[in-house]
């Protein structure tokens, strides 16, 4: 896949992308920059993030020095209404992956192929402190961004309570829980990875209706996140495919 850099940057082109509706994943403000008030504004309306770095960043992240101190990276993917994102995986007794804060782009975009390829319905990203949907993603998922459903929501918590009164449940990939081989899983489904360090956050565990998880023989007692992620989506599908 060739190499496609999704950034714009400038003061004007910034706001009339917002302005547009445009998704952008965040915004970058070097330090010693003053930007419009406009344009803190409309990323504030958009619920779009607004960063301070240095200028160096702003600036290398650009590919130029004429960049009056601002840098928005954009989104390849438009992203889904969450509450329609909700609506249609709870009429299909379908599966979402829910990634609680992820933040290795790597990952994510093996993350997002896996769930594309084993027929996951949608994937939902928190807002804060999660990888944005680069070219790395991009690259990562071999394109499997676009063919998929995607949601960015401000509180994972608040969105699975949602989704839990619509019918659905929610399963939390983590230690201590039942083995994931050993579960009858209930549908629709929320499956919950968490980032390798943290794992699943505790606001997010205290909403899941199981814990499943990965047993382990060997001497290294942890997997790289998307390898979990890959193990427990076939348990899942395997489930999904002979029901129905």
């Amino acid at each position: 896949m060739e190499e496609q850099k999704f950034v714009i940057w400038g003061r004007n082109p910034i706001i009339e992308a917002l302005k547009s509706g445009r998704a952008l994943e965040k915004i970058l403000v070097a330090h010693d920059s003053h930007p419009p008030k406009e344009l803190i504004k409309l990323a504030e309306k958009k619920k779009v993030k607004v960063q301070r770095v240095p200028r160096k960043k702003v600036e290398e992240i650009a590919g130029t020095k004429k960049t009056q101190g601002v840098v928005a990276l954009v989104s390849p993917v438009q992203y889904w209404n969450e509450n329609e994102l909700i609506d249609k995986v709870v009429e299909n007794g379908g599966v979402l992956l829910v990634m609680d804060h992820i933040t290795d782009p790597q990952n994510v975009g093996n993350m997002i192929r896996t769930a594309e390829v084993l027929g996951v319905e949608g994937i939902v990203l928190p807002r804060e402190r999660s990888s944005p949907i680069n070219e790395v993603v991009v690259k990562a998922s071999t394109g499997a961004v676009f063919h998929i459903p995607i949601t960015r929501v401000g509180s994972l918590r608040q969105f699975l309570e949602r989704f839990k009164k619509k019918g659905g449940w929610v399963v939390a990939v983590e230690k201590g829980g039942k083995p994931v081989h050993k579960i009858s899983f209930p549908f629709p489904l929320a499956v919950v990875l968490g980032s390798e360090g943290k794992g699943v956050s505790k606001s997010v565990l205290d909403a899941s209706d199981l814990i499943a998880t990965i047993p382990m023989k060997g001497q290294i007692t942890s997997l790289n996140v998307s390898s979990a992620t890959a193990i427990a989506l076939w348990e899942v599908a395997k489930q999904k495919w002979v029901d129905n």
